[in-house]
């Protein structure tokens, strides 16, 4: 796993090799990550990077986020609950030296986030293990609690595709290998921020 593009390219993070099943750990592949940021910074949906609030749920290793940084993110705030995941966090956001741009947050991202309560993102990840529903209970979490705005652009990473999701617009799907990439706005019709 590396860093692909901008301030940080090319910087290797902490191998998982093909993941850690045991700590529920299955990174975003380079070629994948890659795809994902070239349609996020593309011009399709402006580019929700560059000075950039971002929030990396079921953060992981961090790669998610850490690109983000690396191509411009003002912040991002990493939420896990694994004490695995945390500790390879801590180390990747050292590796790539954004500590001051980094903040991680230990809870569940299927559970109320109430010290995220006055924020509001520009760009949501949200990769969680395969096939347990936790991502859609996420999407509601992130409603619930008033952290998105009307234009907040959410990647959802699942292992089957989505047709639809109560409250959000679905506006692009791409099929990497056994991943689904979702990319959704906040649906107008309902009260956001």
């Amino acid at each position: 796993m590396r860093i692909i593009s901008g301030i940080n390219k090319g910087r290797n993070l902490v191998s998982l090799g093909k993941g850690d099943p045991s700590a529920h750990l299955r990174p975003t592949s380079d070629r994948v990550r890659e795809s994902i940021f070239n349609l996020i910074t593309g011009g399709r949906f402006g580019n929700k990077l560059e000075n950039c609030r971002i929030l990396d749920l079921f953060a992981g290793t961090g790669a998610l986020g850490l690109e983000a940084i690396s191509r411009g993110a003002k912040s991002v705030i990493f939420v896990d609950n694994g004490q695995q995941a945390i500790k390879l966090l801590r180390k990747n956001i050292s590796i790539c030296d954004v500590g001051n741009k980094a903040q991680i947050i230990k809870t569940d991202a299927t559970k109320k986030l109430p010290t995220l309560s006055k924020n509001s993102f520009d760009t949501v990840f949200i990769d969680p293990p395969y096939g347990k529903g936790l991502g859609q209970k996420a999407l509601k979490i992130l409603k619930e609690c008033q952290l998105l705005n009307k234009e907040t652009l959410i990647i959802l990473e699942e292992g089957q595709q989505i047709n639809s999701v109560e409250s959000f617009s679905i506006k692009d799907c791409r099929r990497y290998g056994s991943s689904y990439a979702h990319f959704l706005t906040p649906n107008m019709l309902q009260p956001f921020t």
